[in-house]
């Protein structure tokens, strides 16, 4: 008979055995996304930052005698520090002249309007919202391994002056002032306000360009109704944005429909018009990568730029509590920007953020992931190769003075 083995410890001591260290057999460190982000790093110019550093010390005095870091100012100008300086976004340069907006590969318009909202107003102060927690970021992502700061030219317009009272008028406004920063060749950058601002500003792309213009709409609500309270409200903007003629509803994509507060209306013109929608089910059931694909070859069926536009509803209110119409059962905020990554590689004419309402948000969580939207698009149009893309469908340039 075998012997057991005798193990001989202190009294009062816990026996443990010795266990070999595991190893996940697949794992190589060269071949990880870390890794080849932190070489890709390596790989990216400094010379916007180093021209933002001398920048800031000749508009800002050099520093004090006791302060190390020579690049450093007296008073701040550029990225740094993130809690201080004037918020534009992402502390891009602000355009006061906008017939200068031209001179730069993309524009960030602020649409202070939420005279469209059907329930909880406050979505007007969203571009000083995401304006204000963009300076938490920097131009770099690691994963990508792009920096903006050194592969674009980016600048902030200012506002749209919104007229609160009149719907048309402001309308009016939006569109001019979306065409005009078209037509000059930078890619629109959209932050809403409400929903309704989606038919404006996509009216001011096209009357820029003969060519044909598909929308990816991200969403909890099919908008698509042809009034709301007799007006043209945030429930409304994609029945008259593809009643334009250059703009079809068969090239109409909507990610994330669904819940509890979408409108019959809205559904019943969805069918007649043929419009393309996936639910969060849809997307859960075919994958993320191939929900990118449906929208862009819906989106591009016979088109010749797309346009996105992204109510930060679509994603679950548990993330996102800042917004006029929370929903539960949206998309988690990895989810939705895989998408959009994919989506926004392939180029666009334009992009909007909307709903972003910070009065009811927490921590500035809504306002944070509206901003991260912005930046992931960016991002992926510069990695990509195809910001700019946009410039050549610009056939009937607008001009305004």
């Amino acid at each position: 008979m075998r012997e057991r083995s005798t193990i001989h410890q202190r009294p009062g001591t816990i026996f443990r055995p010795e266990r070999s260290r595991q190893h996940h057999p697949d794992y190589a460190k060269l071949e990880s996304q870390g890794w080849k982000s932190i070489e890709a790093e390596g790989k990216l110019p400094t010379r916007g930052w180093k021209r933002e550093q001398k920048w800031a010390l000749d508009m800002g005095l050099p520093g004090a005698d006791s302060i190390k870091d020579r690049s450093i100012p007296t008073f701040a100008r550029g990225e740094k520090p993130h809690f201080a300086g004037i918020n534009t976004f992402l502390k891009a340069p602000y355009v006061e002249d906008i017939k200068d907006v031209g001179k730069y590969d993309a524009a960030v318009i602020g649409v202070p309007y939420d005279g469209g909202a059907t329930y909880r107003p406050g979505a007007r102060f969203g571009p000083q919202g995401m304006r204000r927690i963009s300076g938490l970021y920097t131009p770099y992502n690691f994963e990508t391994g792009v920096d903006l700061r050194e592969q674009m030219t980016l600048c902030d317009a200012g506002d749209i002056y919104a007229i609160p009272s009149n719907i048309e008028k402001c309308f009016d406004q939006i569109s001019r002032g979306v065409s005009h920063v078209f037509s000059s060749g930078a890619l629109p950058i959209i932050m809403g306000g409400d929903h309704s601002i989606g038919y404006p500003t996509v009216r001011g792309i096209a009357a820029c360009t003969s060519k044909k213009i598909g929308i990816i709409h991200f969403d909890r609500h099919i908008d698509m109704q042809e009034s709301d309270m007799d007006e043209k409200m945030h429930t409304t903007p994609y029945y008259w944005a593809t009643n334009l003629p250059n703009v079809s509803a068969k090239n109409l994509v909507q990610l994330g429909i669904g819940g509890w507060q979408v409108p019959r209306y809205g559904v019943e013109e969805a069918r007649r018009r043929e419009s393309n929608v996936l639910t969060i089910a849809d997307i859960e059931r075919i994958g993320l990568e191939k929900t990118a694909e449906f929208a862009l070859e819906r989106a591009w069926d016979g088109t010749d730029s797309v346009y996105v536009s992204f109510d930060i509803d679509c994603v679950d209110c548990g993330f996102v509590p800042g917004t006029g119409w929370p929903e539960p059962g949206g998309f988690l905020p990895r989810e939705v920007l895989k998408i959009l990554g994919l989506v926004a590689a392939e180029g666009l004419c334009g992009l909007e953020i909307v709903e972003v309402a910070p009065s009811y948000d927490t921590s500035d969580i809504t306002s944070l992931l509206g901003v991260r939207i912005i930046v992931e698009a960016l991002g992926a149009a510069v990695a990509n190769g195809k910001l700019g893309k946009h410039k050549s469908i610009i056939d009937k340039p607008v001009h305004l003075g």
